[in-house]
């Protein structure tokens, strides 16, 4: 088996660079993943090379279940896990990208920022290497490397320091870039088309053959379910799920799946209908709030009047993030679909973001730039940050539809949210 991390000493480092051109590369034979809850990278992930991203969050599941989830998704010939900020950052919620190759033992490659450095780039190597017993960091990537000799003057250095650790190459200054829009990175056509372009100039100086034998290691795999197993439901469920509506956990879609005797996916920008002998809809998160999203669905009648139908006959709505907001009566000056009286405003930075328990006992993690005009407005739940308090609503039920911030994962908590879909 072959797997590897991709990790750094914080964001904007390259991680994102250098797993985009291992994933394009390896795409025929690669299963993507992402450490933490991220939405916007697995979605790259997933458009790069035409397979699901699936987040490992130590945080969100307990060890036994994210060691299954990493089992049962490690189905191909090699798996790329992408960190998330720097290699320890996270730890204090259990959700670093050390927690999770740790648990895994999975080997990590760390891409470091060479510019305008070369010795001090071995002492942070030895920072990383000796800050936590049991990591997995086994290679190295230079990145921004003004020419050859600045290379050769950095390996030479760290090879001289260390015999445990392989320099894999390095990445050149100013290569190709992609775009960023609202709330993360949009693969365009014309970018696309620049992907094998852009790996081939990620890669050029990166010994393939060597990452390739650091990512050899044996799992550890687990037998026995680590979930409360749930009955198999007779009823039709429901999700929107589009450009506007695609912050879905993969493993999501899956146990849903698993659990429902039948399941549909329509598409609102399409101005899609929603079956009419569904018994729940699930509005998955995203955004909707912005201009340019909320064009896209504006004139969706058909989609919206097959959503109010499903409303009147008092069958569940269940609504994410930017499904709360499309429950709501408006956003702004943007109409949305009045099942829940609560009016939002969009901020200019996230005004929430983070993990977060509600009163439920289920743990998520919430990003969001909008919030209540009125936080007075009495709610399902609470939502607060572990050992502090927070006392801000983040959860509405109008009869059978409900709407929350909260993103979580529903295989470990389902038995808590069922009651919101009338089961």
């Amino acid at each position: 088996m072959k797997a590897i991390c991709i990790s750094a000493t914080a964001s904007n480092q390259g991680k994102t660079t250098l797993t985009t051109a291992l994933l394009y590369h390896f795409r025929k034979s690669v299963r993507p993943f992402k450490i933490g809850p991220d939405f916007i990278d697995p979605l790259f992930h997933q458009k790069i090379c035409q397979t699901p991203s699936i987040n490992l969050d130590t945080c969100i599941m307990n060890e036994a279940q994210v060691k299954w989830l990493f089992d049962k998704y490690s189905d191909n010939n090699i798996s790329i896990l992408e960190g998330v900020m720097g290699f320890y950052d996270g730890m204090d919620k259990n959700a670093s990208a050390y927690d999770v190759t740790k648990l895994l033992n999975v080997p990590t490659i760390i891409v470091l920022d060479a510019s305008g450095s070369y010795i001090t780039l071995s002492a942070i190597i030895k920072g990383l290497k000796t800050y936590q017993e049991g990591n997995t960091i086994k290679g190295v990537i230079f990145n921004h490397v003004g020419s050859n000799s600045h290379f050769e003057l950095i390996k030479n250095q760290v090879e001289k320091d260390f015999d445990d650790i392989e320099v894999l190459g390095w990445i050149e200054n100013r290569l190709d870039t992609l775009d960023s829009t609202h709330l993360g990175l949009d693969l365009k056509d014309n970018e696309f088309e620049k992907l094998e372009h852009i790996s081939k100039e990620v890669l050029k100086h990166i010994d393939l053959e060597k990452l390739e034998k650091i990512a050899e290691f044996t799992a550890s795999k687990t037998e026995d379910y680590p979930f409360e197993k749930i009955e198999k439901y007779n009823k039709h469920i429901t999700l929107v799920n589009d450009e506007n509506f695609s912050f879905l956990y993969h493993d999501n879609l899956e146990f849903l799946k698993e659990s429902f005797e039948k399941v549909t996916i329509v598409n609102a920008i399409n101005n899609e209908i929603i079956p009419s002998d569904t018994d729940i809809v699930f509005i998955v998160g995203g955004y909707i709030e912005t201009s340019k999203a909320y064009e896209k669905i504006e004139n969706s009648n058909d989609f919206k009047n097959s959503l109010l139908t499903h409303a009147k006959q008092n069958k569940a709505i269940y609504g994410e993030c930017a499904g709360l907001l499309f429950l709501s009566n408006r956003v702004d000056d943007k109409k949305m679909m009045g099942l829940l009286d609560l009016d939002f405003t969009l901020g200019k930075k996230f005004y929430r973001m983070g993990y977060y328990e509600n009163d439920l006992g289920i743990t998520g993690h919430a990003f969001h730039f909008t919030k209540l005009i009125d936080e007075q407005k009495v709610g399902e739940y609470k939502l607060y940050k572990k050992n502090s308090s927070d006392g801000t609503y983040a959860a509405f039920k109008n009869n059978n539809v409900f709407g929350t911030y909260l993103h979580t994962m529903f295989r470990n908590n389902f038995n808590k949210i069922k009651k919101y879909l009338n089961l």
